[in-house]
């Protein structure tokens, strides 16, 4: 089974990156990672009771660990979490 998730940049400060997350732009919940903590919190999750939000939250945060460890934290305006 494939996945999709898209991640679409909301705001970046020095403490914190928050993105919405979901299967397309028209069902998004939002995402915080706490640069200094390293924590992720679901701040929305996504509003259609159909589709887990834990399953895209997980992907989300797996996409946005990749910007900060491997890409330096770097965080794109828009990205996808694809497999």
């Amino acid at each position: 089974m494939a996945s999709f998730v898209l991640l679409l940049k909301e705001m970046e400060g020095e403490e914190k990156v928050i993105y919405k997350f979901g299967p397309n732009e028209m069902v998004m919940g939002r995402i915080e990672l706490n640069k200094i903590t390293r924590k992720f919190v679901e701040l929305d999750p996504i509003p259609d009771s159909n589709i887990s939000t834990k399953f895209y939250f997980a992907r989300a945060g797996q996409k946005l660990s990749v910007c900060f460890i491997r890409e330096n934290g770097i965080f794109p305006d828009r990205t996808t979490f694809e497999s």
